[in-house]
């Protein structure tokens, strides 16, 4: 290999170092991905928040799939999530 070569594959291999660099950047620069509450998913001390009377805030749920009990899940998936009580809500449940 020549040294112009040798120049040329060591150019090469920084521009694609700086590529993938920018690109890592851009995925860190993008807004979080939205997400939703959905109610009756969570088990027992799984969940983000309130789950009814007696209760405050996360890991809180005495019961598997309480419907007040909520976790928050991706944006357009809550209604898809099937449970042994059947399927998430967003909002709450009896």
């Amino acid at each position: 290999m020549t040294k112009t070569q040798t120049t040329l594959a060591a150019a090469a291999v920084l521009a694609l170092m700086a590529g993938a660099a920018a690109a890592a950047d851009e995925k860190t620069d993008a807004a979080p991905a939205a997400k939703e509450k959905c109610f009756g998913i969570a088990k027992a001390g799984q969940n983000d928040c309130m789950s009814g009377p007696g209760t405050s805030c996360a890991g809180t749920a005495k019961t598997d799939y309480d419907g007040k009990a909520w976790k928050e899940v991706p944006k357009g998936t809550c209604v898809t999530i099937k449970t042994p009580k059947g399927m998430g809500s967003l909002t709450p449940k009896a």
